[in-house]
């Protein structure tokens, strides 16, 4: 099952319009809303039991579009970001400008970041979307992931304004790494599902992370 163009509009006026949605990316289901919107963050927040205390990552859908609401990044940021994403990474990064605080939560100096991998799989008409999303997973806080629509709460299903089918996904958190003090040559690999994508980010960045 693939997302259609019909799909994306409607997942783009639910964020636009202050909703929250179910959605597939390139790892696991999410839950999405507007990143500056503080209402419809609070509404997720309660619907998985997660602390709002906790961050949330901020999602675009191309690099372009990451790299162009985002001017302020460092040029070490800024390639690290362009030769990780599209993919299953999360980048913390410095966030001074404290962008998207609803998303941010009790760290505004830090912001994470993801751009999902669309080419070629079943979620590719996400492309046209030119939003940028809150995101976080679509399950019970400290509950299993979930793969396929059917696997999420019903409670959560029934909670939000739109859920997306984009059938069964890979199924592993993405890898997240807090390059927030690249500048001052220190960082941290916060995830690791898959060891070689830990090793990728050291090979990138050319230094090892922090313990």
């Amino acid at each position: 099952m693939s997302l259609t163009p019909a799909d994306v509009s409607a997942f783009r006026d639910t964020i636009a319009g202050g909703g929250i949605a179910i959605f597939p990316t390139d790892t696991l289901y999410g839950i999405a809303c507007d990143p500056d919107d503080a209402t419809a963050a609070q509404r997720i927040y309660e619907l998985k039991g997660r602390p709002s205390t906790k961050p949330s990552a901020v999602m675009f859908f191309s690099v372009e579009g990451l790299l162009a609401a985002l001017p302020e990044l460092d040029p070490r940021t800024r390639k690290l970001a362009a030769e990780l994403f599209p993919g299953p990474y999360t980048l913390i990064v410095a966030n001074p400008g404290r962008r998207y605080a609803p998303a941010c939560a009790d760290t505004p100096d830090k912001l994470g970041l993801r751009v999902p991998k669309l080419e070629g799989s079943s979620i590719e008409a996400l492309a046209a979307m030119d939003l940028p999303v809150m995101q976080t997973s679509a399950n019970p806080s400290g509950g299993s992931d979930a793969t396929a629509l059917d696997e999420i709460e019903p409670s959560i299903r029934e909670g939000v304004d739109l859920a997306l089918d984009g059938g069964p996904l890979l199924g592993m958190a993405s890898t997240v790494a807090d390059v927030s003090e690249l500048e001052q040559g220190r960082w941290r690999l916060l995830r690791v599902p898959i060891i070689r994508a830990g090793t990728h980010v050291t090979e990138l960045i050319g230094l090892p992370p922090e313990r």
